[in-house]
């Protein structure tokens, strides 16, 4: 039999509150917020100040529930590549 699909279900306001705490004391930052998602099944997004810097997911896998973060790095957004030496 293969594995349980995990199952992603709308986060709770509590829930996410949770999650931004957790998020705001570990990464030190006050300036993390947590947007909830519209419909169930979508990501919830994660804004620094006014930035956008990513997704929050919820996942349950047999019973067991997680949360995964994922951090968007745009290219343009980073300094300029040091040039190579000679």
């Amino acid at each position: 039999m293969p594995p349980a699909k995990p199952t992603v279900a709308k986060m709770t306001e509590t829930e996410i509150a949770r999650v931004q705490t957790y998020l705001r004391k570990t990464l030190g930052n006050d300036r993390i917020i947590i947007q909830p998602p519209e419909k169930a099944g979508q990501s919830a997004e994660v804004m620094l100040g006014d930035e956008f810097v990513g997704t929050l997911h919820r996942d349950v896998d047999e019973g067991e529930v997680s949360y995964a973060l994922h951090v968007v790095i745009l290219e343009e957004d980073l300094p300029a590549a040091p040039t190579a030496r000679r």
